[in-house]
């Protein structure tokens, strides 16, 4: 039987630059996707028809654009987007490399969990801001987007934890991270124990990250009530 802590402690180092890797690609990216994606999903609830400012033709092209971009898989974007991710950074390969194409993949998914979110608020708090004498930009940013406050929270650990399974997909294209040990070491060195205990240290990491992203959200919803 496979010994993986004499495993894990071959490889350590390489494991422990890989966690970082991977961390840093994925938080970053969706800290960039969201301030990217957030505007974009408030766009598209205050335009559509009978809300704050109904704007069919910019509900419509944004809506297009968001579900053109979603429904590329992810390893043919990365490979479109090689060139964009060189005149951006300077180079196609590395851990800053794969946060281009990473931003670009989720940030229309965010939009639409943003909308989502949005749509889900009574619409009787939006209406009582309207008789308040509220702008439309104080109703965005002091009811629409503070209400909401929970299940962006937990759409943030949502979009981290698809971007680090995204992250272990670049290590085919020369990102870094723990896909990049899973397929130089795993795969390719056929070294099946490396690639197992990878697979340990990403779903540790999302459980981790899980764990705390809902227990942070459901402390906000207290403090909401």
């Amino acid at each position: 039987m496979v010994n993986l802590w004499n495993v894990f402690l071959e490889f350590r180092f390489v494991l422990w630059e890989g966690v970082l890797d991977t961390l840093y690609m994925s938080f970053t990216a969706v800290v960039m996707a969201y301030a990217i994606g957030l505007p974009m999903g408030v766009l598209l609830v205050i335009t559509r028809q009978g809300s704050l400012i109904p704007n069919k033709v910019v509900n419509t092209v944004l809506g297009g654009i968001i579900n053109s971009v979603r429904s590329v898989p992810y390893i043919i974007m990365m490979v479109l987007l090689i060139p964009l991710a060189r005149m951006i950074v300077g180079t196609a390969i590395g851990s800053t490399a794969a946060i281009v194409p990473l931003v670009i993949a989720s940030a229309p998914f965010i939009a639409r969990m943003v909308e989502s979110t949005l749509n889900e608020l009574d619409a009787g708090v939006i209406d009582a801001a309207k008789s308040m004498g509220a702008t439309n930009m104080q109703i965005i940013r002091k009811v629409m987007l503070p209400e909401s406050i929970p299940s962006l929270v937990r759409g943030f650990s949502i979009t981290a934890i698809m971007l680090i399974g995204f992250s272990a997909m670049a290590g085919t294209v020369g990102a870094g991270g723990l896909g990049r040990i899973a397929i130089r070491y795993g795969f390719q060195g056929f070294r099946t124990d490396v690639m197992i205990v990878t697979i340990i240290l990403i779903v540790a990491i999302v459980t981790i990250i899980q764990f705390l992203f809902n227990t942070l959200a459901a402390k906000i919803d207290k403090r909401l009530v």
